[in-house]
């Protein structure tokens, strides 16, 4: 028989590219690692790994058992949900992977309302970014994802991940109130002169940016660079840039920036994925049904007029 957790260890490989980056994700010594694989390559009886400088690749042989592991992992996973469903009460762990924005206007209802209504559940949250996030919940790391798409920039998709949409919010123009601007301005054509700020480089909200500024026909003058969306609203509402910022980040907050509606009028999406081999535990199917109550109970997206003079 071969040791399903050395199996692991092999499909770990196969997700991380270096046994230096296994043995960090599972706590590990690279040598511990190392070992557990050229034992699992005895029981195999034939070679698993090969030499590719100061790597190793999997052999043809390797990958059909990491394909065979997917598919063990997969059947212990549905076995446990199914477990917790015949207990008499809703109890478990559920680990999640949000962004910004979604975690601070949508996670706290949320988790208030897991607090009252299933307290045997524990929900720990890691902020991450989407992409990064939607790739590790397929490895595992994470039992559900809370992701976004921008227009005309897909989500990447990976096998066995059940996604479902959470809610859309406006992306619109945010600029300095009019007695700090620089100049007056009234379009996103008009914002042509301005100091931006965006998302850094390979961001899917950075690309809609700048696609968006080039189909209105100027290249932006990206002068300042952060994933931090509150930064971002502080340097406008400071005077120092203007910015594309979608509604869910004004939630529960208000500003004196200016907001102005963008042409056509895009709309970020904002999704849940977990593994289909997961949906059927109850604590998790708890809280994507809490986190989807917040989302459309509209609570948590607050009206960005600034406030009365």
């Amino acid at each position: 028989m071969l040791e399903i957790r050395r199996l692991v260890l092999l499909r770990e490989l196969a997700i991380r590219g270096t046994i230096a980056a296994v043995a960090e994700a599972l706590n590990f010594s690279p040598s511990a690692v190392s070992q557990q694989l050229s034992l699992l390559e005895k029981e195999a009886g034939m070679p698993l790994l090969r030499k590719a400088g100061r790597r190793v690749q999997l052999t043809p042989q390797a990958e059909v058992l990491v394909a065979s592991v997917d598919e063990v992992l997969d059947t212990l996973e549905r076995a446990e949900a199914r477990l917790q469903a015949a207990g008499t009460r809703v109890s478990g762990r559920v680990r999640v992977a949000v962004f910004q924005s979604a975690a601070l206007a949508l996670m706290p209802a949320t988790l208030l309302a897991m607090a009252t209504r299933f307290p045997d559940v524990r929900v720990e949250m890691v902020q991450r970014e989407p992409e990064e996030a939607l790739r590790e919940t397929w490895a595992r790391d994470f039992d559900m994802v809370i992701a976004e798409q921008y227009p005309a920039h897909a989500a990447p998709h990976h096998p066995g991940l059940d996604r479902r949409p959470l809610t859309t919010d406006p992306i619109r123009l945010a600029l300095p109130a009019a007695e700090v601007a620089l100049r007056p301005v009234a379009s996103l054509a008009e914002a042509r002169h301005m100091p931006w700020v965006m998302e850094p480089r390979g961001a899917a909200s950075r690309h809609f940016a700048e696609q968006l500024c080039r189909s209105t026909g100027f290249e932006p003058d990206v002068r300042y660079e952060t994933a931090d969306l509150q930064a971002h609203i502080r340097l406008v509402e400071s005077g120092n840039a203007v910015a594309l910022i979608p509604d869910l980040v004004w939630a529960g907050r208000q500003t004196s920036c200016r907001l102005l509606d963008l042409p056509l009028r895009p709309r970020r999406t904002i999704f849940t994925a977990q593994r289909v081999a997961g949906a059927a535990s109850p604590a998790a199917r708890a809280f994507r049904t809490a986190l989807e109550e917040t989302a459309s109970s509209g609570a948590t997206i607050a009206d960005a007029t600034p406030p009365p003079p």
